[in-house]
């Protein structure tokens, strides 16, 4: 049975560009590329290690790609897919993300 989670509210998300979120174990984040979200596992496919530099910061200075804090990979914010790094060619997981109002959700099985 999927559950949805509110994981943040899309105005903050449209300031901010990408926010981090925790559900139980899971660590996420959630991005929005002109008026479409993205969401994955916050989780660098190359060591597993969390992506953002500080709290909610996801993206590389240019905010083109998400980036890796631990080595510098980047990823196609629309497709998880890594294009330079280490784990060239691997993508991130992703998940199944919604707005409803101005709620983003995220649901899981």
């Amino acid at each position: 049975m999927s559950k949805q989670h509110k994981v943040c509210a899309l105005s903050d998300l449209k300031k901010c560009l990408s926010i981090g979120f925790s559900i139980g174990d899971l660590e996420g984040f959630v991005l929005i590329i002109e008026d479409e979200i993205r969401a994955y596992v916050n989780s660098c496919p190359h060591i597993g290690m969390n992506l953002e530099f500080v709290p909610n910061r996801f993206l590389d200075s240019d905010n083109r790609y998400i980036q890796c804090s631990m080595h510098g990979a980047l990823f196609e914010k629309s497709t998880g897919k890594c294009i330079h790094g280490p784990c060239l060619g691997e993508s991130l997981a992703p998940l199944e993300a919604a707005i409803y109002g101005d709620d983003v959700l995220i649901t899981l099985e």
